[in-house]
């Protein structure tokens, strides 16, 4: 999909969620469509009904961030929203589309890894803009290990979600963080539009799973900062964790998720016993690699 259709079924996706009722407007009569008609968007943002649709049908070419600060508020975007906007207004600005490569691989720098394993009151994974697991505590190779058994290397969430149903065993919420995953990965999208690895992955999940193809025709967006993530792990059973995402300046591409579960609770407990399973199970693993050589 190019930047133009882009920009112009996401305008229009977010117009349909937007009431007269919303934004003060009286409702008049019978609508073909649901959501605000042009022209209101148009005297809401106040510029022409003829700039408003050159904008719907995709042309985002010299617009202003005044512009767009103004669409902005008139369809009510969210801070999600609004910088998914932004990032389509500046790669459709950037005139000539750069030619599609292969993402280089990197490697990750050693004191990067240092800092995830010095973390051990919670599960740290470190990830990249398509949601695979570059590197993790171990801890969280415990919380995670039904992924990791899931699939091979790259071990990633959007596969495990959406490609194996194990992932509705695990995520007892598996509705909400499906739509979370898809949504996180649309902003992503926007802001990489030329990234292979994640154009690739849209496309083929796109292919394989209905439930991801539909909500990525949403065009839903989100910031993956902070939440409550609820999970039903085979060996400890129910988990309720806190998680914290952070960006990494210094690492394009990478964040760092830590996941917490509340001091004294069930939870902290059971992160406790995973812990000591993990470490049972590696030692037996370790133990079986010496035994064989």
């Amino acid at each position: 999909m190019t930047t133009r259709e882009e920009v112009r079924e996401f305008l229009v996706s977010r117009r349909a969620k937007v009431t007269p009722e919303m934004v003060g407007l009286p409702a008049g009569g019978a609508r073909r469509v649901p959501g605000l008609r042009r022209g209101e968007v148009a005297v809401l943002a106040g510029v022409s009904v003829e700039y408003y649709t050159k904008l719907e049908r995709g042309d985002l070419r010299g617009v202003s961030d005044e512009v767009l600060e103004a669409i902005a508020s008139a369809l009510r975007l969210d801070e999600a929203e609004r910088s998914h906007l932004f990032d389509l207004a500046r790669h459709a600005n950037v005139g000539t589309r750069p030619r599609r490569r292969p993402s280089p691989a990197r490697g990750v720098r050693p004191s990067l890894l240092h800092l995830v394993d010095s973390i051990t009151e919670g599960a740290a994974v470190l990830g990249n803009l398509r949601g695979d697991i570059v590197a993790t505590n171990a801890l969280a190779r415990a919380l995670y290990d039904p992924v990791y058994r899931s699939q091979q290397d790259p071990v990633g969430y959007p596969r495990f979600i959406f490609l194996d149903p194990a992932s509705r065993d695990f995520y007892p919420d598996w509705e909400q963080i499906a739509d979370g995953s898809v949504a996180s990965m649309r902003t992503v999208a926007g802001r990489h539009p030329f990234d292979r690895t994640v154009t690739d992955l849209v496309g083929e999940l796109s292919t394989r799973s209905e439930e991801f193809r539909t909500r990525w025709a949403r065009h839903d967006v989100r910031l993956h900062i902070e939440g409550i993530k609820r999970i039903h792990h085979p060996v400890v059973g129910a988990l309720e964790l806190e998680y914290n995402v952070v960006e990494l300046p210094a690492d394009a591409g990478l964040n760092l998720t830590v996941y917490t579960a509340a001091p004294g609770s069930d939870s902290a407990e059971k992160l406790a016993l995973l812990a000591s399973w993990w470490a049972s199970e590696k030692s037996a693993v370790e133990e079986a690699s010496r035994t064989i050589s």
